[in-house]
């Protein structure tokens, strides 16, 4: 019964997201308050309804529900329960009913803030979100009904894939989503400002909470899934470029873009169009997303399905909602002209060149994502682009992002002197130089990515901290504690992001891997340190069976841990996983794996040791601490620029 109730209101919402396409659409263009107000309730209430969908999927599966056909397939009696709960999103159908339960959230999030938005844009905005959300709910309806039984229940079920029953993979894809679905709100802002005909410095204010906060979520999103890739998959890698990793990586740089072009729109009233199509092209790649890792066309750990009829409708909804934009936006061009003019030494010019760095590196990556499949139906060649293509073609971009960063943050709206600019930031150059001279001076080998990240990552990090102190105006500490909170959102997210250019460049330059077959009590040295695989024991889990290994790591004959790496099966899928055992630390970490039992005697042992890994996730976090404290700040909660915004003509009732 639960089941059926949760498909009747996923129905009823389907219904209702039509009706709120339509009606306050028309009311709009009528001038009829009546339909005009109808958007808030009913976004209201289409959030309400799916949520109750998505309980009682919930349900389904913590009671294990086998009789459901999505539980069955993706889950057991002896499952823990936070996998049980996790289940619900870890498969296609029950990840896409989360998918439209967060695009309802934002619409309803809309709905109830922004008290000095205009009703006709607000209007014509959650129109636009709802048929989103109708085209979705169809898919789901018609062709990925997540309430389907069986006639006959099964006594268990078939469990969840075992790479997903992990803390990292259960919370990985709701952040994931409400960053995708997010910047549906940029999207549908853009959409109703282009039936509007009006793109200006109030529309930027109000678009630019909702694009920091996709960005947010999409950062932590795409932080746990690298750190969970990082101690499951066994291979020691953050980051593989692999397609569905760049699907998600493709949006995030798009909003960022979005939202440095968004200030411009505000503070000066140039770059409108180019927002527009920014705004447009996130959302566009968060559904080319979905459908990359729905339709089948690659193989990956992270896809969902592989079901091409499934994959022809997401590509329909992408073409329609994408071109359809495009088409829109073309027509109205016109109204998108910019007021102001800027000389290119001025902070105007430095977010056009961020803007064209992180609009290309998003190309570069969709480039060697696609050009596999291009390649395959083009010519019939089987080609592959792997981390080296990746990384020779879209390192130089952020290298000279990171350059003209701290520089850009200085230099004043309008027009600015190049040489002015730097004086405050001289120390921050000084210690960039220091720090890259200090990594040269202790690096063996090859060591110039090493020296370029860590000196580019210090340069943004004492950049920020000049950029800070420049706003005080050389007032002191009390001055430096009332600044705005968007400003030190803006410094923790540059320095956020100088903390992850020095993790990663460290960690690849400096990593050491050892790989060979140890007996019990072997002692061999990994680097400084010396590992001894002390014994092997078989250990029964809640659903699975287990290989653990200990492992004692000494450092100069003093024992400093002892780790315990596994490689399980689970039985039901007879799938094998391995599970890394990490001593973490601020400046390296010691990582070890067990591997198979060689035919010889002993067993496959991996040793890395990982500097700076810690300094990759630290730097995520900082980024989206960033972007929170931006939020918390009073002019994005409420939209200011609307106060200043010539008040709108008051619509007529309704016949």
């Amino acid at each position: 019964m639960i089941a059926e109730i949760g498909h009747f209101t996923l129905i009823l919402a389907f219904a209702l997201a039509i009706f709120q396409t339509v009606v306050p659409l028309v009311g709009a263009h009528k001038g009829w308050t009546s339909w005009i107000e109808s958007a808030r309730p009913a976004a209201l209430a289409q959030f309400g309804l799916v949520t109750i969908s998505f309980i009682a999927l919930t349900i389904a599966f913590v009671t294990s529900d086998f009789s459901v056909a999505l539980v069955f397939n993706n889950s057991h009696t002896d499952k823990p329960m936070l996998y049980k709960i996790s289940g619900v999103w870890g498969n296609h159908e029950g990840s896409m009913l989360l998918w439209v339960l967060i695009l309802a959230l934002f619409g309803a999030a809309a709905a109830l803030f922004d008290p000095n938005l205009p009703p006709k844009l607000r209007a014509r905005a959650l129109a636009v979100q709802a048929s989103v959300g109708a085209a979705f709910y169809a898919f789901i309806i018609f062709t990925s009904n997540p309430f389907a039984r069986f006639a006959v229940a099964p006594f268990n079920g078939r469990d969840l894939n075992p790479l997903l029953q992990d803390p990292g993979l259960a919370f990985h894809p709701p952040f994931l989503y409400l960053g995708y679905v997010g910047l549906s709100m940029a999207f549908s802002f853009a959409v109703a400002a282009l039936i509007e005909g009006r793109v200006d410095a109030a529309w930027a204010r109000w678009v630019r909470p909702w694009t920091l906060s996709a960005w947010v979520f999409l950062t932590i999103g795409i932080a746990l899934g690298s750190w969970w890739a990082y101690y499951e998959l066994g291979w020691g890698g953050f980051w593989f470029w692999d397609p569905v990793e760049n699907a998600s990586f493709m949006p995030w740089l798009l909003a960022a873009a979005l939202l440095h072009s968004a200030i411009v729109v505000e503070k000066r009233e140039v770059l409108k169009s180019w927002t527009i199509l920014l705004a447009i092209m996130a959302f566009g790649f968060s559904l080319i997303g979905t459908f990359i890792v729905r339709s089948g066309i690659i193989t990956s750990v992270h896809s969902f399905a592989s079901d091409p009829e499934r994959g022809t409708f997401i590509l329909m909804i992408l073409a329609f909602f994408v071109g359809g934009a495009l088409v829109l936006y073309a027509w109205r061009a016109n109204a998108m002209q910019a007021k102001g003019l800027f000389a290119p030494v001025s902070r105007e010019g430095a977010l056009v060149i961020n803007n064209i760095l992180l609009a290309v590196s998003a190309f570069v990556v969709f480039v060697g994502t696609v050009w596999p499949l291009i390649a395959e139906m083009g010519w019939g060649a089987r080609l592959s682009v792997g981390p080296p293509f990746f990384n020779k073609a879209f390192t130089p971009f952020m290298v000279v992002l990171a350059i003209i960063l701290p520089v850009g943050a200085i230099l004043p709206w309008k027009r600015g002197n190049l040489r002015r600019a730097m004086r405050p930031l001289r120390g921050a150059l000084v210690f960039g130089g220091a720090v890259a001279v200090l990594v040269f001076a202790v690096s063996t080998g090859n060591s110039g990515l090493a020296v370029v990240g860590a000196g580019l990552g210090s340069w943004l990090i004492a950049g920020s901290v000049a950029d800070l102190w420049l706003r005080t105006g050389n007032s002191g500490w009390p001055r430096l504690l009332r600044l705005p909170r968007a400003d030190w959102g803006k410094a923790v997210a540059h320095a956020g992001l100088g903390v992850t250019f020095i993790g990663v460049s460290l960690l690849m330059a400096w990593e050491l891997e050892d790989i060979r077959v140890a007996e019990v009590g072997d002692t061999f040295p990994v680097g400084r340190y010396q590992v001894t695989l002390t014994g092997v024991e078989d250990v029964q889990g809640p659903n699975y069976l287990s290989t653990v290994a200990t492992m004692q790591v000494a450092r100069d004959g003093r024992q400093i841990t002892t780790l315990y790496p596994e490689k399980r099966v689970y039985p039901v899928q007879a799938m094998p996983t391995t599970e890394a055992a990490i001593r973490s630390g601020p400046f390296r970490d010691i990582y070890l794996v067990i591997g198979d039992p060689q035919p010889g005697g002993g067993w496959a042992v991996r040793s890395y040791i990982k500097p700076f890994a810690f300094w990759i996730w630290l730097g995520s976090g900082l980024m989206s601490l960033g972007g929170l404290i931006s939020l918390t700040d009073r002019r994005y909660r409420v939209a200011a620029g609307a106060r200043r915004a010539a008040p709108a003509a008051r619509p007529t009732p309704a016949e």
